[in-house]
């Protein structure tokens, strides 16, 4: 069993399910730390995907399903982080009265800001960073020059990062540590990765390094980042090979899942599917969320797994998560069964 610095895991990262009420100031408690960045998702309806974060401020809005430049609604959807959650305004895509909605949420917390280095001009970055979990924000200026180099913060390699333009339509470039920083993949859409350089190569504990990419460099555009790390224990950042039998492939994680992002790396129908232990508690899970779609949640067999102990088993012969010899990258965060110092901690 795997050992953990992270006793409690929903302290850093945390599911939030609630029921819309269509008025301002819905207050949502109950997410166990002040989120620095929250996913929203109304379950029941069409509505687009909305993410915010502290280090663009609470009530800017990008939608992970589109390429749409950030937004800023002051009253319709998050309007602020709060010590225990977040409250949001009257929107329906993040509090339609009736609606079922999630939340997805990060801690990160330590803040600064500085200039980046390599090449070209250094430009005025910002971040928010919890080395602990292995998750930062980053905020920065492209500088348009192959080996433009942006700090992360998080002190260990990211294993994933997500960049979006905030001040024009752009798709959402993916780095994953699987796939090499010669592959992107493409966040708001479920077309398979494109060979093309994301990253100049593999980023270090301290940095990453940009090529002149309109994803993530175009001189003076804005651009946030979002940069995970694994830690043992709490989150692991990998790939697995679908076998297409419902006695699915084994998805080693080292902890018991509480929310697993997977995309199926070289198809044009591989959605980005997003599944959780709040919106599911008992096994097989089989309620998806597509981060690429605005669809309402799915829940039926063709997404079921089983969130077990020490990683996920999938339940079933689709391509959203187990189609035979199919590549898969995956995102996990959860609970090991025993912490650091032989501390037991809560799992499902």
């Amino acid at each position: 069993m795997a050992y953990t610095t992270i006793n409690k895991s929903s302290l850093n990262m945390n599911t939030k399910i609630y029921t819309g009420n269509g008025s301002t100031g819905n207050a949502q408690t109950g997410v166990g730390f002040q989120p620095d960045m929250t996913w929203l998702k109304n379950r029941d309806t069409t509505n687009d995907h909305e993410l915010f974060d502290a280090v663009r401020g609470a009530t800017k809005t990008i939608y992970p399903n589109r390429n749409d430049a950030e937004y800023t609604n002051a009253s319709g959807s998050l309007t602020s982080f709060d010590s225990d959650g977040f409250t949001v305004g009257n929107g329906d895509g993040a509090n339609k009265s009736g609606s079922g909605i999630a939340s997805w949420n990060w801690k990160a917390g330590t803040t600064g800001s500085g200039t980046t280095t390599g090449s070209g001009t250094g430009k005025a970055y910002s971040y928010s960073v919890n080395t602990t979990a292995g998750f930062s924000i980053v905020k920065y200026l492209g500088n348009g020059t192959s080996g433009h180099t942006i700090p992360h913060h998080l002190g260990s390699v990211p294993g994933m990062i997500i960049f979006k333009q905030l001040n024009a339509s752009r798709g959402w470039g993916v780095y994953h540590q699987s796939r090499g920083a010669g592959k992107i993949l493409y966040l708001d859409e479920g077309i398979a990765e494109q060979s093309a350089n994301i990253l100049t190569g593999t980023p270090t504990s301290s940095v990453m390094s940009l090529p002149a990419l309109n994803e993530n460099n175009i001189n003076d555009a804005s651009y946030i980042a979002y940069c995970f790390s694994e830690k043992v224990g709490y989150s692991k950042i990998g790939s697995y090979t679908g076998n297409g039998n419902a006695d699915g492939t084994f998805v080693y994680t080292g902890f018991k899942p509480a929310f697993v992002l997977i995309k199926y790396a070289t198809s044009n129908s591989g959605w980005w599917q997003m599944q959780d232990n709040k919106r599911d508690v008992d096994n097989p899970t089989e309620k998806a969320i597509f981060a690429n779609e605005s669809d309402a949640e799915y829940s039926n067999a063709n997404y079921a797994a089983d969130f077990l102990s020490n990683g996920i088993k999938m339940r079933n012969t689709t391509a959203g998560s187990n189609t035979s010899t199919a590549p898969y990258v995956f995102m996990a965060f959860g609970q090991s069964l025993v912490g650091s110092n032989n501390v037991p901690c809560t799992a499902r």
